[in-house]
């Protein structure tokens, strides 16, 4: 019997389908940066089974550490691990290892290599053909130093939960100069950007049409000649669009939607200006809020209905909800300690590819999704095309 088992453990792991989505392929584009001496393990194993672990639910380096040194045999040939000639035992990379590979990652080709899995691995086409994508910046509290501040990181995502591009921001700076260099890698044509106020610039909307993509940016006292004019439009006498009641959470929403053409708005091939009405009544205390809030867009009217205006509006809290949240709370990522070099972005991102992969495979609660790869050893190597 033991000689039975031995034998299992050499079998060759089953080889990924011919039309699966390698992770594999895409890790090989991120540069090395090791010297040539100093690289006992391959690159691509390492990252492939930090992805693979954090699919798992690993939330530190430590627990990265711990799912490689407990994976079986077969595992470690799938990730790309080599036997000893000799002993014909695979050896594992120590955990210190693997923390100094990613704390010296480039995080932009990463985020790009993972960007790029994710587009080819499942591409959604939105009603009407336009796809929206949201754009905005988290703050990792946990990486603030004595010596310097937190690390904010900016990411587009669609509103389905697939995270395409992320960058950091530089240090003693905002979001606005990193706009466009986020979205430089992504293909934007038939896309819908939508975006904070923070982000509703001159420069970015010109941009945007350049590349093919419309928008849809909120308007606030930030921009006061833009938002004191479309604030002023005659609302009151312009036709409801969409109207949508809903019941959730303890509270009531009512939102309205009413849109104006307005061909001479001071912002680059703004097409219309939108009105959304919100009122919102807590159940616990009685409360009622209305909150008004403005926004432009360079969509013709025509091109999309009230209601797909409306569900993009609403859409664009998804990547708050559905990305920033989960990292926080699922996660625990403003309370990690993780603060050496690149090292906060680098597990960013592959929280970030680990939330969207379960995403894409139908989970909506990820935390659930976490505990189930954790259980199944095979299941996190199969979703990232390393074996089939």
């Amino acid at each position: 019997m033991p000689c039975v088992l031995d034998q299992l453990t050499r079998t060759e792991a089953a080889a990924p389908v011919a039309d699966a989505v390698r992770l594999h392929h895409y890790l090989a584009l991120v540069p090395d940066p090791r010297g040539r001496r100093g690289r006992l393990y391959p690159l691509v194993p390492l990252l492939s089974a930090a992805a693979a672990s954090v699919l798992a639910g690993a939330r530190s380096l430590t627990a990265i550490g711990e799912w490689l040194a407990d994976a079986p045999r077969w595992a470690l040939r799938a990730l790309g691990f080599a036997p000893d000639p000799l002993t014909g035992r695979i050896p594992v990379p120590h955990p210190g290892t693997v923390r100094r590979l990613l704390a010296r990652l480039d995080g932009d080709a990463l985020d790009a290599a993972i960007g790029s899995f994710l587009t080819a691995r499942n591409t959604p086409t939105a009603a009407g053909g336009l796809r929206p994508i949201a754009v905005d910046g988290k703050t990792v509290r946990g990486s603030r130093t004595a010596t310097s501040p937190a690390i904010a990181l900016l990411a587009a995502m669609t509103h389905t939960g697939d995270v395409l591009a992320q960058r950091q921001v530089a240090d003693k700076s905002n979001e606005i100069p990193a706009f466009a260099p986020l979205l430089d890698t992504l293909d934007l044509t038939h896309t819908v950007i939508t975006a904070d106020a923070l982000d509703t610039q001159h420069a970015h909307g010109t941009y945007l049409r350049e590349r093919g993509a419309h928008y849809i940016a909120h308007v606030k006292a930030n921009h006061p000649g833009l938002f004191d004019r479309v604030r002023r439009l005659p609302w009151r006498e312009i036709t409801l669009d969409h109207y949508e009641r809903t019941r959730a959470h303890h509270r009531q929403e009512i939102r309205r939607l009413k849109t104006a053409a307005f061909d001479h708005i001071d912002y680059p091939d703004a097409k219309q200006a939108l009105q959304v009405v919100r009122w919102r009544r807590d159940f616990t205390s009685g409360k009622l809020t209305i909150e008004r809030v403005y926004l432009i867009t360079s969509l013709p009217p025509g091109a999309a209905t009230g209601a797909q205006l409306a569900a993009w509006i609403r859409g664009h809290r998804t990547i708050e909800n559905l990305l920033h949240h989960v990292r926080d709370r699922t996660f625990r990522e403003d309370d990690s300690k993780i603060r050496t070099a690149a090292l906060p972005r680098t597990m960013a991102s592959l929280r970030n590819l680990a939330i969207s992969v379960h995403r894409q495979d139908g989970h909506t609660n990820i935390a659930a999704a976490l505990r189930q790869s954790a259980r199944e050893r095979l299941r996190p190597l199969t979703a990232l095309g390393i074996t089939g």
